[in-house]
């Protein structure tokens, strides 16, 4: 694929088509593949991905400050910290596929770098840097908006902490004598970056899987999976 292509292939994903390619050639790489290139001349990410954390944090604390006129200041917080947080950045980015996207060194992706949470999180934060100064304020507002609006809209129903485990021990709960059982289904990997593969069932029925570094992590996406499915149902 050339590089026209490619721009093409983001920006359509990402919704905004940048004047200056460079600016999202830098947000997509990570210092890894500078590093592991020797390429001393290029820039990776790093300094952008400063720039959109704090675009992030003062577009979520206005969007507050106007919409919530009477909540006070430690209740803005939790909620800013819910929105703006590694998970709901690492689902954005997940969805967006930059995973797939990102110029990464080979050890980082032979270490599971393209999945990694931290990373994909970090990579969303480029994106909005790098749209603040090609597009300005507004248009990183309006990225910020298409891209966090499902979280901001359980943060404002006040599902702040997204424990998927409880909610679907909830719903299942609504009926009588419904049995919910976790287990794992493999895990593999090498120990510094394992991958565990979790099953959730619902009276013996497999509902979802879900994958993680840890059982907890994998146990939470089996339930959002099986969420999403019994939502569907509804």
């Amino acid at each position: 694929m050339d590089n026209q292509s490619k721009y093409f292939k983001i920006e359509r994903a990402i919704e905004y088509v940048f004047a200056n390619k460079e600016l999202l050639l830098c947000a997509l790489t990570h210092s890894s593949y500078i590093n592991e290139n020797k390429m001393g001349n290029y820039d990776h990410n790093e300094r952008l991905e400063f720039l959109g954390d704090a675009t992030l944090e003062l577009v979520i604390s206005e969007y507050l400050y106007i919409h919530f006129p009477h909540q006070p200041e430690g209740e803005l917080t939790k909620m800013r910290a819910n929105i703006v947080c590694t998970d709901s950045l690492a689902e954005s980015a997940i969805n967006l596929q930059l995973g797939k996207m990102m110029k990464m060194g080979k050890g980082e992706i032979m270490s599971g770098g393209r999945s990694r949470k931290s990373i994909l999180a970090d990579t969303m934060e480029a994106i909005i840097g790098a749209v603040y100064l090609d597009g300005g304020l507004e248009e990183a507002k309006k990225f910020i908006f298409n891209q966090l609006r499902t979280t901001i809209k359980a943060v404002e129903k006040g599902n702040m902490n997204r424990d998927y485990k409880t909610l679907l021990q909830e719903i299942v709960q609504r009926k009588k004598e419904q049995v919910l059982q976790y287990h794992l289904i493999r895990e593999q990997g090498p120990d510094h970056n394992k991958v565990f593969c979790v099953e959730v069932l619902l009276n013996g029925k497999m509902i979802g899987i879900g994958e993680g570094h840890n059982k907890k992590e994998a146990e939470q996406e089996a339930a959002k999976q099986a969420l999403k499915i019994i939502n569907k149902g509804n």
